[in-house]
């Protein structure tokens, strides 16, 4: 957005760009479905229950944005050394069916612990982002499984210290955090523009790549400009490097993600069918 990119796409269509910023992904996911907005980075999560929810017709994965950045940060006072010792625990995540409150329920389920909403004693708090860092150095609660920069916040401003990087939990450490997504009516009237979007997509991977420091510096302006607050350069260095920005979707992950979901009881009573979910047709074409 900094640098203008996607603007210059819809722009040169002759089409105004409108960019709305959202908490987390299923409130992201809620206006896509309510027809307010065409194209969104979004988690796998959100992603796969607006997939769901619509018998497949509201939407399709178009490309991958981000691999990692997703860390399980503890309070070093809340004595959580091991798995076990999140019995009687309160953890933090930004929203209830996102991808991190999956991800944590999920971890939960897989090592033989309940959630307190599921007769256990390992309570979950879906809780804003800015809030989980206020909560967080009031001793509110015990954790949080958050994205970044939130990771790098709670251990740089609030003293957390790392009890999982989810990327010790996947094959090669590698797992989608990010997705780029198109209404599917969006996507099957405007091509052309689809198209420019995936281009400026990929210009923005390759110079974040390239550029890592200018990288930096815009992402920053531009969360000064939707927050009024930067983060600190040191915050900025230690989150990016915690994410991989690819626009490879890593499917396989994607699909695993479901099947958490799915035993978790958020896809309903019946395994749901997600061949349709991703269109990669227009991607290929761009990256070719």
């Amino acid at each position: 957005m900094q640098r203008g990119s996607f603007e210059k796409v819809f722009t040169g269509a002759g089409t105004k760009l409108d960019a709305k910023s959202f908490n987390a992904g299923p409130e992201l996911i809620e206006a896509l479905l309510a027809g307010e907005i065409d194209l969104g980075y979004v988690g796998p999560s959100p992603a796969i229950n607006g997939y769901v929810k619509s018998k497949g017709s509201a939407l399709r994965v178009i490309a991958g944005a981000s691999s990692g950045g997703a860390l399980f940060i503890v309070r070093p006072e809340a004595k959580i050394a091991a798995v076990t010792d999140l019995a009687g625990k309160k953890i933090a995540t930004p929203q209830r069916g996102g991808t991190q409150d999956v991800a944590l329920r999920h971890y939960v389920q897989a090592n033989g612990l309940k959630t307190a909403d599921d007769g256990g004693d390992v309570t979950i708090v879906p809780t804003k982002n800015p809030d989980i860092l206020t909560l967080f150095k009031q001793g509110q609660i015990d954790g949080a499984w958050v994205p970044e920069p939130w990771g790098t916040r709670l251990l740089q401003e609030a003293g957390g210290t790392v009890f999982i990087d989810e990327r010790t939990l996947w094959p090669d450490g590698k797992f989608v955090t990010t997705l780029v997504v198109a209404s599917a009516k969006f996507l099957a009237a405007q091509p052309v523009l689809v198209r420019g979007f995936l281009d400026a997509h990929l210009d923005s991977l390759d110079f974040i790549r390239s550029s890592a420091a200018e990288a930096k510096t815009l992402s920053n302006k531009e969360i000064e400009r939707i927050t009024t607050k930067a983060l600190s350069a040191k915050v900025i260095d230690a989150a990016f490097a915690n994410v991989e920005f690819t626009h490879d979707p890593l499917e396989a992950t994607l699909f695993q993600q479901a099947d958490y979901a799915f035993d978790l009881g958020f896809l309903g009573k019946e395994k749901p069918d997600l061949k349709g979910i991703f269109d990669l047709s227009i991607l290929k074409e761009a990256l070719r």
